[in-house]
């Protein structure tokens, strides 16, 4: 599987050393589809406005536990073809950003991370 290469800290597409968009392959492009599907907000998709994480109406202003945001950052990145299983870090919460890192496990059994 391959998918456009983002920037970690901007999260926009990046261009490789000849200059063209860059491109990510597994296992590394599973675990950033995984983190992006983890960044997508429910409605924010327009063919599938059930698709993405309840942010507005469960999530922000209304302060769940950890565990909870946790438990929704797993079932997201479990929506992306190819991912058996994931596992979410959150490794700092200052004001009102979280940062942390999602773990996955590929079908074929590839481990990789990337940053949320």
């Amino acid at each position: 599987m391959y998918t456009l290469l983002l920037d970690q800290i901007n999260w926009d597409i990046v261009c490789d050393v000849n200059g063209n968009i860059a491109v990510a392959s597994n296992p590394y492009a599973l675990a950033q589809d995984a983190a992006s599907a983890i960044k997508t907000f429910e409605g924010e998709v327009y063919f599938d406005t059930t698709y993405g994480l309840p942010y507005w109406t469960q999530v922000l202003g209304h302060a769940p536990p950890l565990p909870l945001v946790k438990q929704y950052f797993n079932a997201q990145a479990l929506t992306v073809p190819e991912v058996a299983t994931a596992v979410s870090f959150i490794t700092g919460v200052v004001e009102r950003d979280l940062t942390g890192q999602v773990q996955i496990t590929s079908d074929d059994g590839q481990l990789s991370a990337s940053g949320i």
